[in-house]
């Protein structure tokens, strides 16, 4: 659950920024490596990129 709801807007280059207290609240460090992938239901996820290999290795699944 997301305590710190924030208000993103996708610019014309497609960019969106995340508030660094958004991404602080959710672990996410500077520098860490994170991939980004559509739920085909509207939702966009973010996710450690370690974590991403690690589910895919135990678990065969994102």
């Amino acid at each position: 659950m997301i305590r710190e709801p924030a208000e993103v807007s996708v610019e014309p280059d497609g960019r969106v920024e995340l508030p660094l207290g958004l991404l602080a609240e959710a672990g996410v460090n500077v520098g860490d490596v994170l991939l980004a992938f559509s739920e085909g239901d509207g939702r966009i996820v973010l996710r450690r990129a370690s974590d991403v290999v690690d589910d895919l290795l135990s678990h065969g699944t994102l």
